[in-house]
């Protein structure tokens, strides 16, 4: 990989508002987050069973604005601890872009990061030369627009200032192509770690980028996503049904069978590039955990799933970003709220 200042190549920033961009951004959000959920965090990760040692193979966190999603992301990210983390991300804006039925990389050689640029690891290329061409496509231009997976590189770079990463988003995608690109990604990434002696959670994590539904009948670019109603007893069942999904497809054991099951939640049956429930990661989701259920049989090892916890953008207490320069990018209202759900798979 080109290291030196002349030949880098750095990915900047398309969110300068919902995610911290500056040290002193992130330093203040981390504190902030420990004063208002640091005892519900120790009770969570208590009840859990989860120590401050412990390291997820893979991942599942939001990538809403901080002062919404807030202590949802050191909840789970504080436990990756790889030195080198595979990032399944969203792509929002696919559609303009005319992209699907493929998993997109880019070609950057670092992404900007809170303390100092974060380097894109080498084995990116080793990954990509084990993958039939017609899987994947490198387009810089789709992960420059994209959101989902910058929001979660200022906490990986705070737990660990050297970490190094992969990008891959994920556009429209059906349940069965998903698979059969999981199966080669897998074998992509096992041949790698073969070759350089690497460990998974040790070495090597994924981690997968979704907000849960996208819930309302307001500021949603004319979009009724109010499915259940947008009052006080629809905003319940919406919740109800958020719970129902993670019980059923991502709870204890991994499975094809409950990756299946989430993509019959959030996918229509007669048109896979439409949303049935609004999970945004309602490809990225599936494509994370096919590859890392793959993975785990190739390399003879268990996956478990442990749900740490579900909120919402109404759910829960906002922290304080607009002295750090930082804001929202969508409102937090009964008729225009987002969820969360923070997942570790070990």
């Amino acid at each position: 990989m080109m290291t030196t200042a002349q030949n880098s190549k750095v990915r900047g920033l398309a969110d300068t508002i919902g995610f911290a961009h500056l040290p002193a951004q992130m330093d203040s959000i981390v504190k902030r987050t420990e004063i208002l959920f640091g005892k519900k965090m120790k009770s969570i990760r208590k009840e859990k069973g989860i120590k401050e040692p412990d390291s997820w193979k893979a991942a599942i966190s939001p990538h809403d604005d901080y002062t919404y999603a807030s202590y949802m992301y050191p909840l789970v990210l504080q436990n990756v601890k790889a030195k080198t983390v595979i990032l399944f991300g969203v792509a929002h804006k696919a559609k303009q872009l005319g992209l699907q039925d493929k998993i997109i990389f880019d070609s950057f050689t670092q992404w900007h990061g809170c303390y100092g640029n974060i380097s894109v690891s080498p084995l990116r290329e080793k990954i990509i030369s084990k993958l039939p061409k017609e899987l994947y496509e490198v387009n810089d231009s789709m992960q420059t627009i994209e959101h989902s997976v910058e929001a979660i590189l200022p906490w990986l770079q705070y737990y660990n200032r050297n970490v190094s990463i992969i990008s891959i988003l994920v556009p429209f995608n059906a349940y069965e192509n998903m698979d059969k690109m999981a199966i080669s990604l897998s074998s992509a990434i096992a041949s790698v770690m073969k070759e350089n002696k690497l460990e998974w959670g040790k070495d090597i994590a994924f981690v997968i980028s979704t907000d849960a539904v996208h819930y309302g009948d307001e500021d949603w670019n004319g979009k009724n996503f109010a499915f259940l109603g947008a009052d006080a007893a629809g905003y319940e069942k919406a919740v109800s049904h958020e719970k129902e999904i993670i019980a059923n497809c991502l709870t204890d054991y991994l499975s094809k069978e409950k990756i299946k099951k989430f993509t019959e939640y959030t996918l229509k049956p007669e048109d896979y590039k439409e949303y049935q429930w609004t999970w945004c990661g309602r490809y990225s989701v599936p494509m994370g955990l096919l590859t890392a259920l793959h993975l785990s049989e190739q390399l003879h090892q268990k996956l478990n799933s442990v749900p740490l916890d579900y909120c919402n953008s109404l759910s829960v207490p906002h922290i304080k970003v607009d002295d750090l320069k930082m804001g929202i990018t969508a409102p937090a209202k009964l008729r225009h709220w987002v969820g969360y759900a923070s997942i570790g798979l070990r």
